[in-house]
């Protein structure tokens, strides 16, 4: 009998182990997987360390430390002027996803999704018996088509519960404007449906600016915001998240959180509250380094004869190779010593991301410059 974890087993998450693998294999630089390899702010790990034999070593409270929620609070008031009614602390914004799909969807519901889409949506929903129903995102601009969105609700017969949004978006890197956000809140309104709203990639854009849906008219009582210190100061290990909206909403999650996680990371979410009360100098350094970081791997990728399409916001570069991307990731440590992922991973329809591969740009200046000369050097 094929259990859920066969299923699980078939939806495609193996792709980064095998990607990482095969860079320690050959040696190669790995822009496989999304994550930094320097540390945050230093002040931020000073104030983990200081929790440590400061007392906070026991359970924290199952919605989370007050210090880091009265700064999550801070942070959409002065960010975005919301008021959320509450908020929860989550192991990583991973786990409020999919506690809130858990929380939030019935067996047999459908979910409208996005894709490309981060790998983990799918497992979410395959966890808790829903169905996705797709809006796919075309290269080389990836709009969110209005049309399309409605004919994926419209797929549902009327199914649909939760449409799960994610701005700035990965594996894109597009930083949707305020016109397909306005468009994804009157299908929201029209259809009664739950924006579960995924923002971990908030701070960094380099253009045009992020726009929570919850600040639309309508969007503020149906929308569940998700965010974490991961990518913004670069402690993903930490699996610090949080979900924040109506306290309905909020409540759905943590009913199933308790039974998951219940609480964790003590001292890191303390940790966590001090990286929130930084304000916006260490957020401008990272934006700009990680900016340098993309025109540099943009540039070599064009002299390679890529078709690179430079992303607004995440950390996360797109280039069209003109080949089937999988069998070319497969290649390029042989041919140059960097590993990639197929967008086509993260894809329904494998046709719409065939020859797209998705690089990290969230690695040390010295490490992106040696990467882009041995890039530089393959030829279309």
């Amino acid at each position: 009998m094929q259990t859920r974890a066969d299923r699980l087993a078939g939806l495609g998450t193996t792709i980064f182990a095998e990607m990482t693998a095969l860079a320690e294999r050959t040696g190669a630089i790995n822009l496989g997987q999304g994550f930094p390899d320097t540390d945050g702010p230093a002040a931020v790990i000073d104030a983990a360390v200081a929790a440590l034999p400061g007392g906070a070593n026991q359970y924290a409270p199952l919605p989370g430390v007050p210090d880091l929620r009265e700064a999550i609070r801070r942070h959409q008031r002065e960010r975005y002027g919301l008021e959320p009614e509450e908020v929860l602390v989550t192991f990583g914004a991973t786990e409020a996803v999919a506690a809130a799909i858990l929380g939030l969807t019935n067996p047999g519901d459908a979910v409208i999704l996005f894709e490309p889409y981060y790998d983990s949506y799918g497992a979410c929903l395959a966890l808790a018996g829903a169905s996705r129903s797709v809006v796919t995102l075309r290269p080389p601009d990836f709009a969110l088509d209005p049309d399309a969105l409605r004919a994926a609700v419209a797929r549902t017969g009327g199914r649909a519960r939760v449409l799960l949004w994610n701005s700035p978006h990965n594996p894109t890197g597009r930083v949707f404007d305020r016109a397909e956000l306005q468009a994804v809140a009157e299908v929201c309104v029209e259809h009664d449906l739950v924006c579960v709203s995924d923002e971990v990639y908030e701070h960094l854009v380099f253009a045009g600016e992020h726009i929570p849906p919850a600040t639309l008219p309508g969007m503020a009582e149906r929308t569940l915001t998700i965010s974490s210190v991961g990518k913004s100061f670069s402690f993903t290990g930490w699996k610090i998240g949080w979900c924040s909206g109506p306290a309905e909403l909020v409540r759905a999650v943590r009913t199933v959180k308790q039974f998951l996680t219940f609480a964790g990371g003590t001292p890191l979410q303390h940790a966590a509250a001090a990286a929130l009360g930084l304000g916006a100098a260490p957020l401008e350094r990272l934006r700009a380094e990680l900016r340098a970081n993309r025109d540099t791997l943009a540039a070599a990728l064009a002299a390679a004869g890529f078709d690179a399409i430079v992303p607004a916001g995440t950390y996360f570069i797109n280039a069209d190779v003109g080949a089937d991307a999988a069998r070319f990731c497969v290649e390029l440590p042989e041919r140059c010593g960097v590993v990639a992922i197929p967008t086509s991973a993260f894809y329904d329809d494998r046709e719409a991301g065939a020859s797209l591969v998705r690089f990290a740009f969230c690695k040390r200046p010295e490490v992106i410059a040696e990467a882009a000369s041995r890039l530089a050097g393959l030829r279309r």
